[in-house]
């Protein structure tokens, strides 16, 4: 059975929904690499703390509702003047989100890098933050890239939250359309075909990865 007529004119507005999941998961994703090593990095400093705001940010990112910080931060921006911004918002509180377990995951695998590595690093005269960029971070990073995938296709089944503060991804953009056509199995399979298109090639990646490792 093919495609309804009106689901099938419907197809250009799904697309838009696609693409701006997909755009979604690509800065969500951004911040939270960048979150997610801050994090990390601020666990790992000596001085208190440094360790207690790396902490702090975890526990809250971890400990409340990723929808309440969405809500959060879309209520936040117009204080700052950027009122009107779902997809600002939705990256900030779904990167945000994503940056505290990220941030665990390297954390996790900082005890790859040795004492020894450390030592030769302060002989060099390296800074704690040169240290942590060019000696651990990338190991790190090397290490915990399977886990990373799969932190970020949870990230993109994250996306849907957007929708409470209109944004039209995927997820939306198909509510609409079932609204308009009454066609709620056709075009539902549609959106899960979209999530695979994102998915799988993160998913293909993160195999592939886990093979590579077990050569190693």
């Amino acid at each position: 059975m093919g495609l309804d007529q009106q689901v099938v004119a419907a197809l250009p507005e799904l697309g838009h929904g696609l693409l701006m999941t997909l755009v979604l998961t690509v800065l969500a994703s951004l911040v939270s690499v960048v979150m997610g090593q801050l994090g990390c990095f601020l666990q790992l400093r000596r001085a208190w703390i440094w360790r207690a705001i790396g902490r702090f940010y975890v526990s809250v990112m971890r400990g409340t509702p990723a929808i309440v910080q969405l809500f959060v931060v879309f209520f936040t921006l117009p204080r700052l003047g950027l009122g009107g911004q779902p997809m600002l918002a939705a990256v900030i509180a779904i990167g945000l989100n994503s940056g505290a377990y990220v941030a665990e995951i390297l954390r996790v695998n900082r005890s790859l890098v040795t004492r020894g590595q450390l030592e030769a690093s302060r002989t060099l005269g390296l800074s704690r933050l040169l240290t942590w960029w060019y000696v651990i971070n990338p190991q790190v990073m090397r290490a915990s890239l399977p886990m990373l995938v799969n932190e970020f296709t949870i990230l993109l089944k994250t996306t849907p939250l957007a929708s409470v503060v209109a944004l039209t991804e995927l997820t939306y953009a198909g509510q609409i359309v079932i609204a308009r056509t009454y066609e709620a199995t056709q075009v539902l399979l549609l959106v899960a075909a979209g999530y695979l298109l994102i998915a799988m090639p993160l998913i293909a990646a993160a195999r592939r990865l886990e093979a590579k490792r077990r050569l190693v």
